[in-house]
């Protein structure tokens, strides 16, 4: 089961996940945060997964996703609250040479430029 929460500050959209980012819901979660981006025309995006117990590949396909979108449009991303076993891998994936993981997500705020 996945939840999503999202939450507008500034131009950054913050989505805070709970749950598995796997096959069955990354497409489900792909969709929530596209119409989100769409829908409150923000710049940037930050995803917390301090609640995210696990993720496969599909789950990185979603965020290297979302990551190119944003980029694209001149925004920045960045992870924040990401436990020992998805920062492996986010490690292994390579996708830490793009993507900046932040301890909080108040950190992680303050780094993408509104707070």
């Amino acid at each position: 089961m996945m939840q999503i929460s999202t939450e507008v500050q500034g131009v950054t959209l913050i989505v805070r996940m709970a749950g598995e980012l796997d096959h069955h819901t990354a497409e489900m979660v792909r969709r929530q945060v596209e119409s989100e981006l769409d829908r409150s025309a923000t710049e940037n995006l930050i995803l917390n997964l301090e609640q995210l117990s696990f993720m496969d590949s599909s789950g990185l396909g979603v965020i290297l996703g979302r990551y190119k979108r944003v980029t694209q449009a001149g925004g920045r991303m960045a992870l924040c609250s990401v436990n020992d076993q998805l920062k492996k891998l986010f490690e292994l994936s390579g996708m830490l040479k793009i993507l900046r993981i932040y301890p909080t997500e108040s950190q992680a705020l303050a780094e993408t430029g509104v707070a």
